[in-house]
């Protein structure tokens, strides 16, 4: 039985339900569970498959060797991840995807999605342009969070990315998908430094936050 979160996924945005099993067998499809904190992908691997989250959510983390850790991304259900590794081939990881919940995934084989499928199914063509969509939001998350890096104290990170999520969803209440530690990860600070931040910024007044929901003041 085919999960209702492929239906509705922007992978195969477009595409009949009647087409799906089909498409779904050309690509390779295999499903997967992860129980929680376990590795999806780890750093040093290759793949030759895009990862679509079924159930559940993943973060996609860089480390290094002493340790410590800059989150990417979360992976929801109905989102891909790893696709630019899958893309390039003999790419190797140099992020792991870790399991946040226990969660369920389908791997899709890339080589079959960018060759032309021996049945020449009339929806290939769909999937190979809203893969280039899901890359293209990718590198616009990316570029988010270079933005929010590249400033220089914590302060002016943590507004950064709050202003930005405000934009987002056009008004100044909103929630984040990042627990504290995360946030502090995803922005490349301590956490004891955003947490300091958070106290003055409340204190002066400029918002207020109830564990990961925000309401900015003007």
């Amino acid at each position: 039985m085919i999960s209702s979160v492929v239906y509705t996924s922007s992978l195969f945005s477009g595409i009949e339900e009647s087409e799906l099993e089909m498409i779904l067998s050309c690509l390779g499809a295999r499903k997967t569970f992860f129980p929680k904190d376990a590795f999806l992908l780890r750093t040093g691997e290759e793949t030759d498959s895009v990862g679509l989250m079924l159930s559940g959510s993943a973060l996609v983390v860089q480390e290094d060797v002493w340790g410590n850790r800059n989150i990417l991304s979360r992976v929801n259900p109905g989102q891909t991840f790893a696709a630019a590794y899958a893309c390039a081939p003999g790419a190797v990881l140099n992020v792991s995807v870790t399991a946040e919940t226990s969660v369920e995934a389908m791997f899709l084989n890339v080589r079959r999605i960018l060759t032309l499928c021996p049945s020449a199914c009339a929806h290939h063509s769909r999937v190979v342009r809203n893969l280039v969509g899901e890359l293209a939001e990718k590198n616009l998350r990316f570029s988010e969070k270079l933005a929010h890096m590249g400033q220089r104290s914590t302060r002016e990170k943590l507004m950064s990315y709050l202003s930005m999520e405000a934009q987002k969803c056009g008004c100044f209440e909103f929630d984040i998908p990042f627990s504290r530690q995360q946030l502090a990860d995803y922005l490349g600070v301590e956490r004891s430094g955003l947490s300091l931040e958070l106290g003055k910024l409340r204190g002066a007044g400029m918002l207020e936050v109830y564990k990961n929901h925000f309401i900015l003041k003007m």
